[in-house]
């Protein structure tokens, strides 16, 4: 309880600023909540990427095709209506995977830039907190004696919205961090099933054509 009143006694004390940066500290953790949910539900996943390119390289077609059918996710979505779909040349099928995959992308990649703008902006708010905050220290200094140690709490209490700024800007750092890696997971993972089910086209466009 101790620990909770000093920190509300160090939140009101870092002035204006830190509300601020609690609806930054909230929305960062909504982005990282919304996006946590999207992935679980459309990333296929790294294990299903293995096992896909295992049966393709094997020429386990149809296994690979049904394990497609069967898992969740962009990917496999992907990869189960092209191998069902009959285009005209390769060329349509490079055109397919190419504009289906920038969508699902552009898909991960939505709110991950709100991150980078917290990632910058929360240690520039708190320093303008904390420049308010030495502002408003020295705007009372005056020489009498026992008025420097008052400057030097005024000044202690104007960094908490400095550290309050670092500490924002490091949480959205890390989960934008995360779901980057994610992404060029993700994006790996769609350059080397498409590949093989391109492989796999070409191969029966030569025996057709032999």
């Amino acid at each position: 309880m101790d620990f909770i009143m000093q920190g509300l006694s160090y939140f009101h004390k870092g002035g204006f600023v830190m509300y601020i940066l609690l609806l930054c500290s909230i929305f960062v953790l909504s982005i990282g909540i919304e996006r946590l949910l999207y992935f679980s539900k459309a990333d296929s996943g790294r294990n299903f990427a293995d096992r896909f390119y295992r049966l393709m390289v094997n020429n386990k077609v149809d296994e690979a095709k049904e394990l497609a059918t069967k898992s969740k996710g962009d990917l496999a979505l992907l990869l189960t209506s092209a191998m069902n779909k009959t285009f005209s040349d390769k060329h349509a099928l490079s055109a397919f995977f190419e504009i289906q995959s920038g969508i699902s992308l552009a898909k991960f990649r939505a709110r991950l830039y709100y991150l980078s703008v917290v990632v910058t902006m929360a240690p520039l708010l708190g320093l303008l907190g904390t420049i308010s905050g030495m502002i408003s220290a020295f705007s009372v200094f005056n020489l009498q004696s026992g008025q420097a140690t008052a400057i030097t709490g005024g000044v202690g209490e104007a960094l908490i919205a400095t550290a309050m700024g670092l500490c924002v800007a490091i949480i959205a750092l890390i989960i934008h961090a995360y779901f980057t890696q994610r992404v060029d997971s993700i994006l790996t993972d769609m350059e080397q099933s498409f590949s093989l089910v391109q492989s796999h086209y070409d191969r029966g466009e030569k025996n057709a054509s032999a």
